[in-house]
């Protein structure tokens, strides 16, 4: 290999290795605006989620996480319209309310995903040669369903990143990507500490409604 090829590489990779990391950190602000229940979180996540949409596809990284290229340009327009709900429901009180759902709703979103993912995950095997395609496809499916119910202010949204959180840390690790390797330590640990903070905040609401009442 050229020492200019050579040196074309390592600028690539260099480049590569910022915008990971730019997105790594924008990714983290929405997070942790989002469990504290601020609409401020979804422009972070738009623009940290546009980032990592380009990583999985990047020509120099080979990384070729296709179904989670998907997922991340998802998470853009879910964060369009998470601002839009909550900057609505900002409107009226700088509180909105988290809700909870029923087994029933749970089961449906649950069962659609277990039928949704075996099918992405074999477009993605058999017409884009994706790296881990099944596994790839299960966290994309549940992850397109756990951030509409973040959208939605589900309490148990965070209970399906803490499955998924976990499973992406090996995931991403295995395809050389370190620094989103330990990102998904980092949301592991902060889905669980968002579970609590909004299992905070749904008993306040509970009690100021008794108080009003």
């Amino acid at each position: 290999m050229s020492s200019d090829c050579m040196q074309g590489t390592f600028v690539a990779m260099n480049a590569y290795t910022w915008v990971e990391t730019i997105s790594v950190c924008l990714s983290l602000a929405f997070l942790i605006l989002l469990m504290r229940n601020n609409k401020w979180c979804w422009p972070f996540g738009i623009v940290g989620s546009a980032l990592g949409a380009f990583l999985f596809v990047w020509p120099a990284a080979e990384v070729k996480l296709y179904s989670e290229a998907i997922l991340y340009s998802y998470y853009v327009w879910i964060g369009v319209y998470g601002w839009i709900q909550w900057s609505g429901a900002g409107s009226k009180s700088d509180s909105f309310s988290i809700q909870t759902w029923g087994w029933k709703k749970h089961l449906y979103f649950i069962l659609s995903g277990c039928l949704l993912a075996p099918s992405l995950g074999y477009i993605m095997s058999e017409y884009f040669s994706s790296n881990n395609p099944y596994i790839d496809a299960a966290t994309t499916v549940f992850s397109f369903i756990a951030s509409y119910m973040q959208a939605k202010r589900v309490l148990s949204s965070w209970h399906f990143w803490i499955v998924i959180n976990a499973v992406s840390i090996w995931l991403y690790y295995q395809r050389g990507l370190e620094v989103y390797s330990l990102l998904m330590v980092v949301y592991f640990a902060l889905s669980i500490a968002g579970l609590f903070q909004w299992s905070r905040l749904i008993s306040a609401q509970a009690r100021l409604r008794q108080d009003v009442s």
